[in-house]
């Protein structure tokens, strides 16, 4: 069963001031179409980011999956309150040897990160203030979106982790937490509420192609976003 820990505070996103605006540039027409938002999806090798992504995108649960080799890349469309939003979602090898070359560039552009432990390898969940802070160093802003996703929880004979130390964990760090599995057929739901949530919370902000800023440029960044806002009616 899944299990979401919603924090009290909104979540935002920071928009780059050097970007090109994808924002009021184009005709009516263009406007009208899906705007796209880029979502990674980190974590330990063999936790099952590559299955989860499959299920949300695909529907189903994919068998015997090879290991990722820097990035696999899919994406889905879903309709929110009439208005179509495009997911992007990065599915990032958790080796390493792989990472090093891809690292910049799956990093880029972030609009939101997924954490993925396996609830039945304690050391996969113990790394995620390890992947917390990868995000950190390479300049994905505090105010990016995140969530933690515990996977396998199926295998119940075989938990490591409590979810009570998940708790304790996303609650540090203020996250949102989900513990699903992408095998269980009776969990569809529950993997598609994870991307669902991130999608509904970025559905308010324009798709600005993304730098992250340091802090000092979030507060000229908002008023700058209320003008263009303001004077854009798409």
């Amino acid at each position: 069963m899944a299990i979401e820990n919603k924090p009290e505070e909104e979540f935002d996103t920071v928009f780059s001031l050097n970007d090109s605006l994808e924002l009021c540039s184009h005709s009516e027409h263009d406007c009208g179409k899906a705007r796209i938002f880029k979502i990674i999806v980190i974590g330990d090798s063999n936790v099952g980011k590559t299955c989860l992504t499959y299920r949300f995108c695909g529907g189903t649960f994919l068998k015997n999956p090879e290991a990722t080799i820097g990035v696999d890349f899919r994406e889905r469309t879903v309709e929110l309150d009439g208005e179509k939003i495009k997911l992007q979602i990065w599915d990032t090898a958790g080796q390493e040897r792989f990472r090093k070359s891809m690292v910049e560039h799956y990093y880029r552009s972030v609009h939101a990160v997924i954490f993925v432990y396996d609830v039945t390898n304690l050391p996969s969940f113990q790394s995620i203030p390890e992947w917390i802070e990868e995000c950190s160093r390479h300049s994905v802003g505090p105010l990016v979106p995140r969530i933690i996703v515990g996977n396998k929880c199926d295998l119940r004979e075989l938990r490591e982790v409590p979810a009570s130390a998940a708790h304790c964990l996303a609650d540090s760090y203020n996250f949102p937490l989900f513990e699903t599995s992408a095998k269980d057929p009776a969990e569809k739901e529950h993997v598609d509420a994870i991307f669902l949530t991130l999608a509904y919370r970025l559905k308010s902000h324009k798709p600005l192609r993304l730098k992250q800023l340091n802090e000092s440029c979030v507060t000229e960044l908002r008023d700058q976003r209320e003008q263009e806002m303001t004077s854009c009616q798409c």
